[in-house]
């Protein structure tokens, strides 16, 4: 049995089950183990089955998918030899030529850490069998079993047996720190999505419908996200025009394709990385609002991002990935190098950079000096110094005097005062941390657009 889909919970105020559109099943549970059911059952459903070449499939279904597609739980490989734990996707006969398609796209991406792997294909005289990569939950289940909506009494037994397995697995594992911020746990496997996708541009393959429940999840031998469900993948030809079909999740495609407007591109993926990424930040939540409004918000450009204003580099990023001109949303290995992954170090280290190149430029009339004095109403109003306390004050003059209303003296202090913080008095200290890495989150809780 498919979980349900809780992805549109933060914006209504009961579950509902997920609309099949078209008398279809969603496929978000494909690949995936189901733990629900009693032990003996599932016990029993796992010798029970039929060979088929060499694949095993059980009678242990583990996922539903459209066209009559069901995954069952299966073992790859000969007779006589190891057995591999496998996904089977047994696909109706009629429909082989989504079969080839997926098969097509997971051979010309298979062996990336990111994409599932694909092993073999059957086929009996009213089925295709497909193997795949046996993963543990999906992304989607991963959010919702650290989302403030998973104890509700209204969710389905089966679905709550399903979060308290995630959970289980998630013991010794965090998605957001304390103060909101992404952990780095939630950060790989958000990296782990976009090196997916990088992987498939760069094979002239766009992905269509990248959405919470098409990431799968392995956690042996450490946790890990994979793209998968490449049925309705494409192959890009640039000078081609790509009709919107009637596949994808309502709420997680691109405007252009909902308006059928301009070339169809992998700069979609993007879009939908942007409010899959919102989802993740957000434990949940979706950037154009609840499910039966979300395709009218994404036509209309109405678009709601103030629960990530407090992290700026990820406002950023999702901004950029949500634009409605495709052209000027970045591709995956641009955001791949954008400031929203850095770490504190790394972060301070460009900061101290940036400081000591400023300081060659002696021009008052620099275009640099310019630019960066530009931003002073968007990062400060008034004086920068007086957001900073009177002891750590008096600590950065010992080095040198500062301009409060220059933008230039405010990164040099960020600068002096990772170097000099240890040499500091301890009340400095105190305030502002004892590791140089301390005083990048002390200036960014000042000035968190620095």
């Amino acid at each position: 049995m498919a979980a349900a889909n809780l992805s549109d919970l933060p914006w209504q105020d009961e579950w509902e089950p997920p609309s099949k559109e078209n008398g279809e099943s969603s496929s978000e549970d494909e690949g995936k183990l189901d733990d629900s059911g009693s032990e003996d059952e599932q016990q029993t459903n796992l010798q029970n089955g039929r060979s088929i070449g060499s694949l095993f499939v059980s009678r242990v279904e583990i996922g539903m998918g459209s066209n009559g597609t069901i995954v069952f739980q299966g073992t790859y490989g000969k007779r006589d030899g190891e057995k591999r734990p496998v996904a089977v996707k047994r696909l109706v006969k009629g429909h082989h030529h989504l079969a080839s398609k997926e098969i097509e796209s997971l051979i010309a991406s298979d062996k990336h850490p990111n994409i599932l792997r694909y092993f073999t294909k059957e086929e009996d005289r009213d089925f295709v069998y497909l193997a795949v990569e046996l993963c543990d939950f999906s992304l989607d289940d991963l959010i919702q079993a650290h989302s403030d909506y998973s104890n509700k009494p209204v969710f389905p037994r089966e679905y709550k047996i399903k979060l308290d397995s995630v959970r289980d697995v998630m013991q010794d594992g965090e998605l957001l720190k304390a103060d909101r911020h992404p952990s780095p746990l939630l950060l790989k496997l958000m990296r782990d999505i976009v090196s997916g996708l990088v992987h498939l541009h760069q094979l002239g393959i766009f992905y269509w419908d990248l959405n919470p429940r098409n990431v799968l999840i392995t956690k042996h031998p450490s946790l890990c996200a994979k793209l998968y469900d490449m049925g309705i993948s494409k192959h890009l030809h640039l000078d081609k025009y790509y009709p919107p079909s009637s596949s994808g999740i309502r709420g997680w495609q691109a405007p252009e394709w909902l308006l059928c407007s301009g070339h169809q591109t992998c700069k979609m993926d993007m879009f939908n990385f942007g409010c899959v990424l919102f989802f993740c930040l957000t434990r949940g939540s979706h950037p154009f609002g609840r499910e039966r409004a979300r395709d009218i918000n994404i036509e209309e450009n109405k678009m709601d991002l103030s629960l990530v204003e407090f992290l700026p580099e990820a406002h950023d990023l999702i901004s950029c990935l949500l634009n409605r001109q495709p052209e000027l949303r970045p591709n995956a290995s641009e955001v791949l190098c954008h400031p929203f992954w850095w770490s504190s170090k790394r972060r301070l280290s460009f900061l101290c950079d940036l400081s000591n190149r400023l300081q060659l430029e002696k021009r008052a009339n620099s275009d640099i000096l310019k630019a960066l004095q530009n931003t002073a109403r968007v990062v400060f109003s008034g004086r920068w110094t007086d957001k900073i306390e009177t002891e750590v004050m008096d600590h950065l003059n010992e080095y040198r005097t500062y301009n409060g209303r220059h933008v230039q003296d405010l990164l040099r202090a960020v600068r002096n005062e990772s170097i000099h913080l240890r040499e500091g008095p301890e009340k400095v200290q105190e305030i502002v941390g004892s590791v140089p890495e301390d005083v990048e989150a002390y200036f960014a809780k000042r000035f968190p657009v620095c």
